[in-house]
């Protein structure tokens, strides 16, 4: 009797014992479930708010100054890209509210492409608006691309400060014959086509194939020259060195014909577009494109890439 009562004993208290472990069980897969709910919950908000910093979210009524900044390396994957600037510029002349543009700019140039992409849509939201004008307005930066772009605006203003200038192309890299021959490394490389090769950088100079790269330099020097003369016309001074490369302060910009007058974001639209109160139109990437974007970037091994990646990186007009 002794020996039964003590094995209902024991048989309640392993009982007891797997119903505690149970609950306990069950309480930490519904903690575990409430957390990752959680955590997916806060990375749907993450999401949804970088989605909806790429959009263009300037909803306003009654008359304004459109603004559209431009900041930093212009490049089809960088922060100033014509696609971007397209999309931009669409909803701002689609707005009825739109009495004026501001392109405020700084930036230090890049892509030709994109600059002289970014330069044409301009002008033709110019022809087909010609009652709203559009301003550039320099912060700290606009050269040599950036340039290219401003000189599409009707007048462009800048601080005393301000860096203007750099009309010019350049492709730059590095030399590295020298290094590997004293290192004892044999350059390996197989091609088809003669100048498949071109600017390799373990590879010295080929005298026709600078020749070549000097004549295309040369070639889209003149385009941004003739840019430049288009968009400034007889306000540029006498003074070649106007397109050689140099820059200057925006005081000394002004006086060479490369810029108009002071002012600012607010001094513009106040005093010469004459409405106030400034709406930015600025598109981004949403976070989604820039990962894409970034993942594009990562992937890629043969030379073609390479090269590619090396003229995107190195051919600017600066």
């Amino acid at each position: 009797m002794a020996e039964s009562n003590k094995q209902e004993t024991e048989k309640k208290i392993l009982e007891g014992v797997l119903n505690t472990a149970f609950i306990e069980q069950r309480r930490s897969r519904r903690w575990g479930i409430f957390f990752k709910l959680l955590t997916l919950g806060y990375l749907v908000a993450l999401l949804l708010i970088f989605t909806n910093a790429g959009n263009h979210g300037a909803v306003t009524t009654g008359d304004f100054t459109a603004l559209i900044h431009l900041r930093g390396e212009i490049g089809a994957e960088q922060a100033v890209n014509a696609s971007d600037f397209r999309s931009s510029l669409k909803v701002v002349y689609a707005n009825p509210g739109t009495k004026g543009v501001i392109l405020s700019i700084n930036s230090p140039g890049g892509s030709p492409v994109q600059s002289g992409m970014i330069n044409d849509e301009i002008r033709r939201y110019k022809i087909q608006f010609p009652e709203i004008p559009i301003y550039a307005v320099v912060e700290d930066v606009c050269a040599s691309g950036a340039y290219y772009i401003a000189v599409a605006a009707d007048k462009i203003f800048v601080d005393k400060a301000s860096i203007v200038g750099s009309i010019g192309v350049l492709i730059d890299g590095f030399g590295f014959e020298k290094a590997i021959a004293t290192l004892g490394i044999e350059r390996r490389l197989i091609t088809a086509g003669v100048n498949k090769a071109i600017m390799d950088p373990f590879l010295p100079v080929d005298p026709k194939q600078k020749m070549h790269i000097d004549a295309m330099l040369a070639e889209v020097h003149q385009q941004f020259i003739d840019v430049v003369k288009s968009g400034r016309g007889d306000r540029l001074a006498n003074n070649e060195e106007i397109f050689s490369g140099l820059f200057w302060s925006g005081e000394k910009a002004i006086q060479l014909g490369l810029a108009d007058d002071m002012g600012n974001i607010y001094s513009v639209a106040r005093d010469v577009v004459g409405f106030e109160e400034v709406v930015d139109f600025t598109g981004y990437d949403s976070f989604a494109d820039r990962f894409a974007k970034q993942l594009g970037i990562g992937i890629g091994t043969t030379f073609d890439n390479f090269f590619y990646k090396l003229l995107n990186n190195n051919f600017n007009i600066k």
